[in-house]
C-alpha cells in the first residue's frame, strides 16, 4: 500500500484513538518547540536560599526542584531532548532496518541467509543489555553518541519485517513482469518493493519512538544517558528520586510528561495500524 500525508492524517483523525493521540502529541510538539520562549532557562537558580523544593503555585506552576530550578522549564526543556533523541534513533533504527531487509529479501542466497543469521543472533540478546554493555564505555557519552547507540540495536526486528514483505512482494505479478522485462535491481527495489513495505514501517517507526522514549529515560535514570546538567525526564526523575515523599512535584511532572507521551504515540500506532489493516492494498 503506497501512503500519502494527507491520507494518512485524514484516516487517523476519523479514528477516535488516532484523534486523541494526534491531538495529545501535537500539544506536547507543540511545546517542545515554542515553550522554551516563554520559560526561564532551566538552569537558572534564581533564589538557592529560598527557592528550593516551592510547592506548584503561581510563580511555578510545576513547583521548583532541589536548586530552586523550575520545573516547567525542565519539563519543556527536557521534551526537546526526550523527542528528539527518540526521534532520530527510531529513523537511524528504521532507515538501517529498511535497507538492510530489502537487500536481504530481494537477494536471498547467501547473502539473506548470512544477514538473517547475524539478525537472530543480535534478537537473542536482550535489548538493554546491549546498550548496557555500549554505553558503559563512555563515562560521559555524548548526546549524538547516545543517539547512534540507541538507532544501532534497534534495527533487527525492523529488518526481519522487511525481508518478510519483500518475500511475499517479490512474488507479485508487477514484480515477475518488471523482472522479465529487463527492469535493473535498483529501479526494482526503490520503484516496486520499497514503497510497498513503507506502510509496516511507519507502524513500526511510530510504535518504536514510544519505547525508545522510556529506553532513554531509563539510561538516563540510571545515570547513562543524558548527563547533567542537561534536562531530560529520565534525569529529572533521577534528581528526584531522593525527594520523592516530601517534593513528589519534581519528579511527578516529567514522569506524567513520559506516560503522556508514551501513551500518544502509542494510540497513533495503533489507530495507523488499524487503518493500513482494514484499507486496501
Amino acid at each position: 500500500m503506497r501512503l500519502t500525508a494527507h491520507g494518512v492524517l485524514r484516516d487517523l483523525w476519523q479514528r477516535p484513538k488516532g484523534r486523541a493521540g494526534l491531538v495529545v502529541l501535537a500539544v506536547i510538539v507543540l511545546l517542545s518547540l515554542a515553550g522554551p520562549a516563554f520559560v526561564q532557562d532551566p538552569a537558572a537558580i534564581p533564589d538557592l536560599e529560598h527557592g528550593r523544593f516551592l510547592a506548584p503555585g503561581a510563580a511555578h506552576f510545576f513547583g521548583t526542584d532541589y536548586v530552586g530550578r523550575d520545573v516547567l522549564a525542565r519539563v519543556i526543556w527536557g521534551s526537546r531532548i526526550s523527542l528528539g533523541v527518540s526521534a532520530l534513533s527510531v529513523l537511524l533504527a528504521m532507515t538501517a532496518g529498511t535497507a538492510v531487509g530489502l537487500v536481504a529479501g530481494y537477494l536471498g542466497g547467501w547473502a539473506d541467509a548470512a544477514i538473517m543469521r547475524f539478525v537472530d543472533a543480535a534478537l537473542a540478546v536482550p535489548r538493554l543489555f546491549l546498550l548496557l554493555l555500549l554505553v558503559a564505555v563512555w563515562e560521559h557519552i555524548p548526546l549524538v553518541a547516545l543517539i547512534i547507540v540507541i538507532g544501532a540495536t534497534g534495527w533487527f526486528g525492523t529488518a526481519r519485517m522487511v525481508r518478510g514483505e519483500v518475500l511475499r512482494l517479490r512474488e507479485q505479478d508487477y514484480v515477475r513482469a518488471a523482472e522479465a522485462l529487463g527492469g535493473r535491481r535498483r529501479r526494482i527495489i526503490f520503484h516496486h518493493l520499497l514503497p510497498n513495505t513503507l506502510g509496516p514501517v511507519v507502524v513500526t517507526a511510530t510504535l518504536a519512538i514510544g519505547d525508545v522514549i522510556l529506553v532513554e529515560a531509563g539510561l538516563s535514570f540510571l545515570g547513562l544517558g543524558v548527563q547533567p546538567p542537561t534536562a531530560s525526564w529520565g534525569s529529572m526523575i533521577q534528581d528526584a528520586k531522593s525527594t520523592l515523599f516530601t517534593a513528589p512535584w519534581t519528579g511527578a511532572f516529567p514522569g506524567l510528561a513520559i506516560v503522556l507521551t508514551v501513551l500518544a504515540v502509542n494510540l497513533v500506532g495503533e489507530a495507523l495500524q488499524d487503518s493500513l489493516t482494514h484499507s486496501p492494498a
